[in-house]
């Protein structure tokens, strides 16, 4: 039918669009996978009269070569036609990475902005960009499963599917060996020889004689006294104080048989008072705003299209803190005590409210968008970007403390570019999803507009810089206007302009004073600046 001829048409340009982006081609059950990963749902098999993935590729002659690797297995390779043909050289040009050099990082190479009239412009090999890197998520949870106590890493598969549920897959975010993993992770992850083979150990245990401490799953009541029980008799006081020692899981079956042993504590209900250090009508603020032309290195961490999407900023310190947040937030909120002291009550779920959500036994700062009934709400991930719908019960007010953090994930706009068809079409965000994926880029800050950071993106992990702009033009995806046009996906709906106050509005001067500079020096950037729209977008 004319139906199904246009969806096969739409699933040739995806299909090639992933393949292109896979170096060493992909398994038909890989291709399944990334397809449902990035477009959320599976191959339309039924829908195309198929009864397999091999068999539809089959009927893809100009768009899938099949092969054989060396062990038999099935590998499918694009087939580029005449807008592709110049990525797939660059892919087929990426280089495998040498971990020997160390590179720095782009956030601290911001003085110079490359052209072509530059006599001596800075490259951006130099940037430590294209670099594998773990989500802060997966770093957080090796660094649970190596909390309680060291692991061989013969069993760290196993450990790691017992704890989590799934295979650890370092292979999906860009690493070729678990050796590769642990280097990267080198500064909080130390790996000692021992007879039974090589041991992983986390680094701040080592000098530490403090063994029976359980991270996350435990915590002191030094560090948060706030976990305190309201009971004020001693005996009960000291089974408080016995719940630090004690693995999470068994901690409210010895509150209960403690308390059951005095008369009139059978029953302990929740404190209805909402705890003093709760945040009630209080706000994020913004990361300070980038200096116009700078280069920073940036992960992206959530995609909806190439004009709306979230990036976090490479920078160790600020890393470290956002994962320090998380596993603070797991330690109190673990506890049950001191879980349901902070339950938010009916009239607290009100849109517009900052508290947090544990998803999968991590615990997020969130901000409410919508309540949609009696169960379930939709959040603002402000240190993600996305939203998410999560049950109520879920639910619990932040701590005063975890406010001073200011919300990671910055909205951004791919600069200079708009859709070829109005609105971007699924094979353009595939696409962008994929260049963007599990990489650490360079980005070249140009503006920002209504709150939305307008920046170029540029791969170097290649022998030739890609411009995800000059991709998607050569693509046919987008077209490249030397200006920006405001996201009409932001203009519809913006979460970070809607709930996180602008570090500006802080009092902060050293915030505005980029944006001051700019004024003074834009009419030396003036003809800089018109050289290259002319030059369409080439930097």
């Amino acid at each position: 039918s004319k139906q199904q001829v246009q969806l096969m048409e739409v699933l040739k340009k995806e299909v090639r669009a992933m393949l292109i982006a896979a170096k060493a081609g992909l398994t038909p059950e890989q291709l399944e996978e990334q397809y449902m990963a990035m477009v959320c749902k599976p191959l339309p098999l039924r829908d195309l009269g198929f009864q397999s993935t091999l068999e539809l590729v089959t009927q893809m002659p100009e768009v899938v070569q099949i092969c054989s690797s060396k062990n038999g297995a099935l590998i499918l390779k694009a087939i580029a036609d005449d807008s592709t043909k110049g990525i797939a050289r660059l892919v087929a040009n990426q280089k495998v990475k040498s971990r020997k050099a160390s590179k720095k990082t782009a956030a601290k190479a911001n003085s110079t902005f490359p052209t072509k009239n530059s006599k001596n412009p800075q490259s951006f090999h130099t940037l430590s960009a294209g670099t594998p890197v773990l989500p802060a998520v997966v770093k957080a949870e090796l660094q649970d499963l190596l909390s309680s106590s060291p692991l061989l890493l013969a069993d760290l598969d196993k450990a790691f599917l017992r704890r989590f549920g799934r295979a650890f897959q370092y292979r999906q975010y860009g690493f070729l060996s678990m050796f590769e993993v642990l280097r990267s992770m080198s500064d909080s992850i130390a790996v000692e020889q021992t007879k039974a083979g090589s041991l992983l150990v986390l680094r701040k245990y080592l000098a530490s004689k403090i063994e029976q401490q359980e991270v996350p799953q435990t915590v002191s009541a030094a560090e948060v006294p706030s976990l305190e029980p309201t009971c004020k008799t001693k005996s009960c006081c000291q089974a408080a104080a016995l719940m630090d020692s004690e693995p999470v899981q068994t901690q409210a079956v010895d509150l209960g048989d403690h308390l059951k042993q005095h008369q009139g504590l059978e029953q302990f209900p929740p404190t209805p008072e909402i705890p003093p250090d709760a945040v009630q009508d209080r706000s994020l603020c913004s990361l300070p705003p980038l200096r116009r032309r700078c280069l920073v290195g940036v992960i992206v961490e959530f995609v909806v299209s190439p004009s709306q999407f979230y990036i976090h900023v490479c920078s160790t310190e600020a890393s470290y803190k956002l994962q320090d947040l998380m596993f603070e937030m797991r330690h109190v909120y673990s506890h049950k005590v001191a879980s349901d002291k902070y339950i938010m009550p009916e009239s607290a779920v009100r849109p517009g409210q900052l508290c947090c959500v544990m998803v999968s036994k991590w615990w997020y700062r969130v901000i409410i968008h919508r309540v949609i009934n009696d169960q379930e709400v939709e959040v603002f991930c402000a240190d993600y970007g996305h939203l998410q719908i999560v049950q109520k019960s879920w639910l619990r007010f932040l701590k005063w403390h975890y406010l001073k953090l200011p919300a990671q994930a910055i909205p951004c706009s791919l600069a200079w570019v708009k859709p070829v068809e109005g609105t971007w079409s699924s094979a353009a965000i595939l696409l962008f999803k994929h260049l963007c994926r599990f990489k650490e880029l360079v980005g070249i800050v140009d503006e920002y507009v209504d709150g939305v950071l307008y920046l170029f993106l540029c791969d170097t992990s290649t022998k030739e810089d890609v411009y995800f702009h000059s991709v998607l033009r050569d693509m046919g995806y987008a077209d490249v206007c030397g200006e920006n046009i405001p996201s009409q996906e932001f203009e519809e709906l913006n979460p970070s302009a809607l709930y996180v106050q602008p570090s500006g509005k802080q009092g902060n001067a050293e915030v505005v004073e980029p944006d001051l500079r700019l004024q003074q020096e834009s009419q030396d950037a003036g003809r800089e600046t018109a050289t290259l729209k002319l030059n369409g977008a080439e930097l």
